[in-house]
């Protein structure tokens, strides 16, 4: 018998106001993977993530984590269920130190006990976050704050972290950099849904892919078939050489 998914969309259908962003939308996301979600810009990846981790409320359909239906909660119970979001834009407190971020994010009752052990995680994880744990977040320089922004999620000992834009504003050396440090994440247990504008680097790293587009999945296959995919070269990558 298959084991069932972490994290299961169906047929979801959200969006602001009077304006519909997703249209019947379903993917899935098995334990121990990691699946991308890529598209251009408007595509409504952003919109997706929020309604699964419960900031915005879904108009129709079902998201099932872990087993659960959480269509509908709260962002709180959401994590405390074991779903961490990083937002694009990060929502770091700039002017508390990096410490005091990463303890803000271990605020789940049932990870308080674990918050010393889960910081060496972190800074096992993340050197240079232990080399500034007395320095301002504000003060970081934005490869820096990304990585507080990752570290601040895991530490509510998340079993499925969802990213959107990790790369963001990044120079192409701090970009391998983060990336390197999700495949260490990823490595160390975590399931990821990611959302990445780098979509080469994005299907390399992934197991599975899908494409949104106006709101709706119109491919999926693996990291790797999608990268070899001429459709998706022209439309997202251009000429890889």
């Amino acid at each position: 018998m298959a084991t069932p998914p972490l994290l299961e969309v169906r047929g979801l259908c959200a969006g602001y106001g009077d304006s519909q962003v997703l249209w019947d939308v379903s993917l899935a996301v098995p334990r121990g993977s990691v699946v991308a979600l890529v598209g251009a810009n408007g595509a409504g990846k952003s919109t997706l993530l929020k309604t699964v981790s419960g900031l915005i409320k879904p108009r129709s359909g079902e998201i099932v984590f872990d087993g659960r239906s959480i269509a509908g909660m709260a962002p709180q119970q959401i994590v405390a269920a074991g779903l961490s979001h990083v937002p694009e834009g990060r929502g770091l407190f700039t002017r508390m130190t990096v410490l005091e971020n990463l303890q803000l994010g271990a605020y789940p009752a049932q990870v308080r006990a674990r918050m010393n052990e889960s910081l060496a995680h972190i800074f096992e994880l993340f050197p240079r976050l232990a080399e500034r744990r007395d320095q301002r977040a504000g003060l970081m320089s934005g490869g820096e704050q990304q990585m507080l922004a990752i570290g601040r999620a895991v530490m509510a000992c998340p079993s499925l972290l969802i990213l959107d834009e990790p790369s963001m504003g990044l120079g192409p050396l701090i970009v391998e950099e983060v990336f390197r440090f999700i495949r260490r994440l990823h490595d160390s247990g975590v399931t990821i849904l990611l959302v990445e504008q780098n979509i080469q680097s994005a299907l390399r790293l992934a197991d599975h892919a899908f494409v949104l587009k106006t709101g709706r999945v119109v491919m999926q296959g693996s990291g790797a078939e999608l990268l070899a995919n001429d459709e998706i070269r022209k439309a997202y990558i251009g000429s890889l050489g």
